[in-house]
């Protein structure tokens, strides 16, 4: 029998509760992709959501206009430099201003029933686990908190009450049609990947990619980071480790299949032969709205899907000699400890440093693996100790790329 973590994500009391007339929300990481389109929703129907807090690393001018246009409580800059330029373009307006790293947990903690969860990175570990200790309602895009602690992460949903919806549009279409009630007749979950950019490339030409070329998904429209994961298809591995805790699945019960149309956005086979799917457009404002308006649904002004005109659907087994970065995410989920929180600081840097022009895209897997197999496996049983392994496996990482 499966023994399923989806009772941690969504609290099954809550499942048949009235959306409130007004909705508090806070959005962690307002000037990202995700939390763009997050404040598109929110501003579309102002009478329907109170904004509490917004977020941002340092994009000072956007946050101010968001914060503005949304009335919110609080504006938070993550980067204090950018302090004084804040209260400035907020002056006279009644907003609280603030910076830093702990104004950022701060707002995080604020009387919000519904926070989204954006933040880019491990950066995002602190607020959302204040957001989930406060038992709030969490939209969670940020997958790199439960690669670097999920089994910390899960139990401090389920400790203090929280509910926990996915936003990857991945995992919410997986959690669409996820039978949480009767899980062990679940047999498989199936993640789709679109391929990225270099899917019809060689090896060849990825070592020669520019970041301009990493970055231009065939697709979908997202930051930086996330777009380079795709290219490389660590994203997907990081989605395989999300998967396993946020759905109690075993990773052999987790397959990736390359989908260029990014029409089926996953599925579940279940033990009867029936595979469900859901399906749409490559819009992140449809799984924003699932969490956004959940449980009930609300309206989105993205294209509907129409099956006649989307054609020909493809589907087919992704590479695993041309994008290692997939092995390499089962490697640390069947190592467990610490194997994912090191993978993931490793990633982040390398991507880092290919944005910045300092190594070639081939490179980012090698510093990746380099990294795993530096740093010593150890238990993780606290955040201290994924702190703690955070910071080694950065060292590491940031020799291996001064070395390059």
């Amino acid at each position: 029998m499966v023994v399923s973590s989806l009772q941690a994500v969504v609290a099954p009391e809550t499942a048949t509760a009235a959306v409130p007339a007004a909705r508090t929300v806070t959005i962690l990481g307002s000037t990202g992709s995700v939390g763009c389109n997050t404040v598109e929703l929110v501003a579309a129907d102002p009478e329907k959501y109170q904004v509490e807090a917004l977020v941002a690393r340092k994009n000072v001018d956007l946050l101010a206009r968001q914060a503005k246009e949304l009335r919110a409580k609080a504006a938070v800059v993550a980067d204090e430099a950018h302090y004084a330029a804040l209260k400035d373009a907020l002056s006279g307006t009644g907003i609280e201003v603030a910076a830093g790293a702990q104004a950022v947990v701060g707002a995080a903690a604020r009387p919000a029933d519904w926070v989204m969860a954006a933040i880019v990175g491990a950066a995002g570990m602190e607020p959302t686990l204040a957001a989930a200790r406060r038992g709030a309602t969490v939209a969670f895009a940020n997958k790199e908190v439960l690669v670097c602690a999920g089994s910390l992460m899960m139990a401090e949903v389920k400790r203090h009450g929280a509910t926990l919806l996915p936003v990857d549009s991945e995992h919410s279409a997986i959690f669409q049609v996820f039978d949480s009630e009767r899980v062990e007749g679940v047999s498989r979950l199936i993640l789709t990947a679109s391929g990225g950019p270099f899917r019809n490339k060689t090896r060849e030409d990825m070592a020669r990619a520019t970041v301009k070329e990493a970055v231009a998904h065939p697709t979908w429209d997202m930051g930086a980071k996330i777009s380079v994961d795709s290219a490389t298809m660590m994203n997907k591995g990081l989605e395989v480790i999300e998967a396993h805790h946020l759905f109690g699945m075993p990773e052999d019960k987790i397959d990736v299949l390359v989908h260029p149309q990014s029409v089926v956005h996953s599925l579940v086979e279940y033990v009867d032969g029936s595979v469900l799917a859901q399906l749409g457009t490559p819009d992140m404002r449809t799984p924003i709205a699932v969490a956004l308006g959940w449980p009930h649904r609300i309206a989105t002004p993205g294209d509907r899907l129409n099956l006649v005109t989307a054609g020909h659907l493809e589907f087919y087994a992704p590479d695993p000699g041309k994008f290692p970065a997939l092995r390499l995410a089962r490697e640390a989920m069947r190592a467990g400890g610490c194997a994912a929180c090191v993978m993931n600081a490793a990633n982040e840097m390398a991507v880092a440093a290919f944005l910045d022009g300092r190594i070639g895209f081939l490179d980012i897997e090698r510093i990746v693996e380099h990294t795993m197999t530096t740093v010593p496996h150890s238990r993780l049983n606290s955040l201290d100790d994924v702190r703690e392994v955070d910071t080694v496996a950065r060292r590491v990482a940031a020799e291996a790329i001064q070395a390059r």
